[in-house]
């Protein structure tokens, strides 16, 4: 078997690592995935793949670049990805969203995903855009089985300090075309 196919099944970034990977493209799942590093490391004994220096993974839309990406699988075939460091300390991800012409991108100090429980988290200047919507904070988590996050400050930082504050930007939702507008709620 290719020492490459289980790490690269890991569809850590299939799963879209954050906000909307319920709609993260479909395609993307039976696209073959190309990987670029500096150098490779394979433990098949241990289940543990490590690709190191410039690490590049696009599968489809999808697009991860990272220093470091290790991959770990246990017994019954679950994965684990921890991607750290990369441009400017950051590994980043993109990914468009089905049927839409949007993207998600996503950025932290480090992103680990579990397959077998659906959970993505961002550690240290987590960062998650998808569309024109966009939440920031030191460490951002989402369930991919409830479909629900959660985004926190840095723990001890000042309530006024950029670390010490959660910002999201969400955009009103708009009115389907030929739909009459709710009417307003008098004063």
């Amino acid at each position: 078997m290719n020492p490459f196919a289980r790490p690269l099944c890991f569809l850590f970034a299939c799963c879209a690592l954050g906000p909307g990977s319920a709609f993260a493209e479909r395609a993307d799942r039976e696209k073959p995935v190309h990987l670029e590093a500096a150098q490779v490391t394979v433990d098949d004994v241990k289940r543990v793949h490590v690709f190191e220096g410039n690490v590049i993974l696009t599968q489809g839309t999808l697009v991860i670049r990272t220093a470091k990406l290790v991959v770990t699988q246990d017994a019954e075939g679950f994965q684990k990805g921890i991607a750290t460091g990369g441009d400017k300390g950051l590994a980043r991800f993109r990914q468009k969203r089905e049927g839409r012409d949007e993207y998600v991108d996503g950025e932290a100090e480090r992103i680990e995903y579990d397959s077998r429980a659906e959970k993505a988290e961002f550690f240290t200047r987590a960062y998650i855009k998808s569309g024109v919507d966009e939440v920031r904070g030191h460490y951002i988590s989402y369930d991919g089985k409830t479909e629900q996050y959660l985004v926190t400050a840095a723990p001890g930082a000042s309530p006024a300090s950029e670390q010490g504050r959660v910002t999201a930007i969400i955009q009103p939702k708009t009115v389907k075309s030929g739909a009459a507008p709710a009417p307003a709620t008098p004063r």
